[in-house]
């Protein structure tokens, strides 16, 4: 394989996707390294009838990005790390991970401030299990409607009156220039997100050592901490994609904070989990076994909920 070739970047081709893509051309570009972005159709773009558990689950969205770098069509393929699923296709690996955006979850209604003044019995749009669960735990009355699409296919929905109110990952709207589009900006302190939300990873063949390097200038150990935490309490619960499960980890200043649930799909009971450690002097080995450690506590606790 040529050195210093021009990296062929496989994405989605929705606005946030390319503009996630972008953030990664562009990060190369800075350090001289060339990179041309090709866009790819996945499954999760073209089926939008169903919920994402009824139709194979999140990994709908990469599996035509990662049988294309298995063909050599492209080199390094850009996910949003929410929808990467633990077990990766052989001959791939995730190789570097863009600083976190803002992880939060943004509510958008045009009927309400917060997800407590809706109306009694209001359409609230998700086709995500998680948030569901926890909207449901929030407000049993609500009706749940589906919404699939990208952000500019759901905000379409809501301004047409097809649903009272959304979630969106705030990140998303960040990266898309419209933060302001979020009635409020809900603390991840009560509402956890999906696992890996705000993180944007890059994806590899094993053997592609050039591709490794290159992308090694990227890489932001926080956030890769963060991911290897949360990916590492996902893979360990094994929750099917009928599973609501959430997480959040921070590192900084040596330290690691996770915290996780995993939720009854109605919302009406949920197990939790918080912990702050040192990382010790290989913070890698420590974010996964903490992830680890701590899907291990609650999964007899959520095992009724694992299997559904």
């Amino acid at each position: 394989m040529p050195q210093n070739r021009t990296l062929r970047l496989g994405t989605r081709g929705s606005k946030l996707a390319l503009a996630q893509a972008e953030l990664v051309r562009s990060g190369l570009a800075a350090h001289g390294h060339a990179c041309e972005i090709v866009i790819l159709k996945t499954s999760g773009d073209r089926i939008q009838d169903r919920s994402l558990a009824d139709s194979g689950g999140k990994g709908l969205f990469v599996k035509e990005l990662e049988d294309a770098l298995l063909r050599h069509d492209v080199d390094l393929a850009v996910h949003s790390m929410k929808d990467v699923p633990t077990d990766l296709p052989a001959g791939l690996t995730l190789t570097a991970f863009l600083e976190r955006e803002d992880p939060s979850e943004a509510f958008i209604s045009p009927k309400a401030e917060t997800i407590a003044d809706l109306p009694k019995g209001a359409r609230f749009g998700t086709s995500s299990v998680r948030r569901q669960a926890q909207v449901l735990r929030a407000r049993p009355d609500l009706e749940i409607v589906l919404l699939r699409g990208n952000v500019d296919t759901r905000l379409r929905k809501l301004n047409a009156g097809e649903m009272d109110a959304i979630l969106l990952a705030y990140a998303g709207l960040k990266r898309l220039g419209v933060p302001d589009r979020a009635t409020r900006v809900l603390s991840t302190s009560n509402w956890l997100p999906s696992l890996g939300q705000g993180v944007i990873g890059i994806e590899i063949r094993e053997t592609d050592g050039e591709a490794r390097e290159k992308l090694a200038l990227l890489n932001h150990q926080p956030s890769e901490l963060a991911i290897l935490c949360e990916r590492a309490f996902q893979a360990t619960l094994d929750g099917s994609c009928r599973t609501p499960i959430a997480g959040l980890a921070r590192a900084s200043d040596g330290m690691l904070e996770f915290r996780g649930e995993v939720l009854a799909p109605d919302g009406r009971d949920a197990v939790a989990t918080s912990v702050t450690v040192a990382l010790g002097d290989n913070p890698c080995s420590t974010a996964e076994r903490i992830g680890r450690e701590h899907g291990l506590l609650l999964k007899p606790q959520a095992a009724k909920w694992l299997t559904l």
